[in-house]
């Protein structure tokens, strides 16, 4: 299969350019950080491991985003990838109210805010940051995480799904 340049009227169309994106299924993962409101969340599918050794992974901030500062600057964070329940979590996070109330999150001494029922978690410490177009590429340093197991939220094509873990 050959594919062909695009048109000119095509190159440009935006949104054409997101539907192409949707198409590549991700999962779902909130990020925490400490902000002067407190606790803050944001939802992101732009999640990657780096490398093993060091225990790197990525993801990417919009630099529309109303949370920009806070997560810009944040030394410290946690990713939770999400599990297949948690659509609402997304939903608040991706265009909700951000702050997380006490009860709503836990933390282990010094390190970032964490929420309690993540499918994954990794609490990083900030590695780098890349500008890049328009997002900030956050490279951070895994220092822990968890793994519970079960169903994976996923998003494709600007919907949601569930993936399950393989049987033994």
């Amino acid at each position: 299969m050959t594919l062909e340049p695009l048109p000119d009227d095509l190159a440009r169309d935006t949104a054409a350019y997101r539907r192409a994106l949707g198409a590549f299924a991700t999962g779902v993962c909130v990020i925490t950080a400490d902000s002067p409101s407190g606790p803050l969340g944001i939802t992101a599918n732009s999640f990657t491991s780096v490398s093993l050794e060091p225990r790197l992974v990525l993801w990417c901030l919009d630099e529309r985003s109303d949370r920009w500062p806070v997560f810009a600057a944040a030394e410290r964070f946690a990713i939770h990838v999400l599990p297949s329940s948690d659509q609402a979590l997304s939903r608040r996070f991706a265009k909700g109210v951000a702050v997380l109330e006490e009860g709503e999150f836990v933390r282990a001494s010094d390190g970032p805010p964490c929420l309690p029922e993540a499918l994954v978690r990794f609490e990083c410490t900030t590695h780098d940051r890349i500008q890049m177009g328009d997002h900030l590429i956050i490279v951070g340093r895994v220092e822990a995480f968890d793994d519970a197991g079960g169903e994976a939220l996923t998003f494709f094509r600007g919907r949601y799904g569930a993936l399950s873990e393989p049987s033994t």
